[in-house]
């Protein structure tokens, strides 16, 4: 079933995000349309239905190689030795031979660019000794994210086996897994990005699977998919105006169906949608019986707010603080509330805090402030 334009509670809560038109029903299985700096839903077409990914598989893939780089298992320079299972993967290649080394870098190169099954095999294996324990990792991910629709059985996405029957998920999980990779390890953009380059010392050339990269202004990547059982999927990844939007298409029959669907979604989000990032504005309260007088309130976040394009001048910030707090006040401490509205509809309202610890006064220290004051007086 087809649910067209944005999801009821993200409507509610997004006051400024009417229902409108959205696109044309596109030209795949199933697909979506997501906001990365907000994870919200802008275009849905049967986007829990589990499908085969195909390569768009190895958006997990490379989201568990980045955390291994951040966490320090593994680094860039670091060599990885292709296995005989790595050498005897088929489909997208670069041919790796039995014992031949590549570093990291040129092995997620290769894997962003290229969609390489053995390498994605060999950096598998180099991070959990083998390609079971690494699909183990990637379950495992898949849950803590809430992918509910989807469960992997190999690291590449290749369904020329009877277990990859059950090697599925939907474009809402590859949207979720897009969005941790790019929110997460924006550096990931500068291998997603290429569109031609060279490994072996400039003897093997790569060439981009995803045509976006060179033809859709904005692109940013990710990640193409295609066997005869999953048809031709894309997720798509572009920014413009600071907005970055994720694009998945599963099962469109032709690649071209699957570059112009994602094309068509992409003009849509950036067309109709805008992100403002409230003023950071704050104040200060007066204290009782505190070592200051005052105690300075800010925001806590300023989140970025996803509004309807048209609506972009409308958007206001107010500020409400406590008349007074009594001391000891904590750092953190809740002392006001911004309010960002669009017109009459509240987008957010964003937690003021006390920005400093603000300590009681010691019955020592109040004597004293009073004869100060009783001196000054009569002065």
């Amino acid at each position: 079933m087809k649910r067209i334009g944005i999801i009821l509670a993200i409507a509610l809560l997004l006051g400024c995000l009417p229902v409108r038109a959205a696109p044309a029903e596109v030209k795949a299985k199933s697909a979506l349309l997501m906001d990365v700096a907000t994870g919200t839903v802008l275009y849905e077409q049967n986007a829990h239905e589990k499908l085969h990914p195909a390569s768009v598989t190895k958006v997990m893939t490379m989201l568990l190689i980045m955390e291994a780089i951040e966490d320090g298992r593994i680094k860039w320079e670091d060599t990885v030795t292709a296995s005989e299972a790595a050498a005897a993967k088929g489909g997208s290649q670069v041919y790796l031979k039995v014992g031949e080394t590549m570093t990291v870098t040129d092995m997620l190169k290769s894997i962003a660019v290229s969609s390489a099954n053995d390498c994605a095999c060999a950096m598998a294996e180099h991070i959990a000794g083998s390609e079971a324990g690494f699909v183990d990792m990637m379950n495992k991910q898949a849950a803590e994210l809430g992918m509910g629709d989807t469960h992997f059985v190999n690291c590449t996405g290749l369904d020329d086996d009877p277990e990859a029957n059950n090697h599925l998920t939907s474009a809402h999980d590859i949207a979720i897994m897009s969005r941790e990779l790019l929110k997460n390890y924006p550096e990931i953009k500068k291998f997603t990005t290429i569109w031609m380059d060279t490994i072996r010392n400039g003897t093997f050339g790569l060439s981009n699977t995803n045509k976006l990269v060179r033809f859709y202004n904005g692109a940013t990547g990710l990640k193409t998919g295609f066997t005869a059982n999953a048809g031709y999927c894309l997720s798509a990844s572009a920014m413009r105006d600071g907005m970055e939007l994720i694009a998945v298409v599963m099962g469109s029959e032709t690649s071209a169906d699957r570059f112009g669907a994602c094309k068509q979604l992409l003009d849509y989000g950036f067309a109709s949608y805008a992100l403002v990032q409230p003023e950071a504005a704050g104040g200060t309260v007066p204290v009782k019986l505190g070592t200051s007088a005052m105690v300075k309130a800010v925001p806590g976040e300023t989140p970025q707010l996803l509004i309807d394009k048209s609506q972009r001048g409308s958007v206001t910030s107010e500020v409400s603080l406590e008349e007074s707090v009594t001391a000891p006040v904590s750092k953190g401490q809740r002392l006001g509330t911004l309010t960002v509205r669009c017109g009459e509809q509240i987008l957010s309202q964003i937690p003021l805090t006390a920005a400093q610890p603000v300590p009681k006064l010691t019955w020592g220290q109040m004597f004293g402030k009073i004869l100060r004051r009783i001196s000054m007086a009569k002065a």
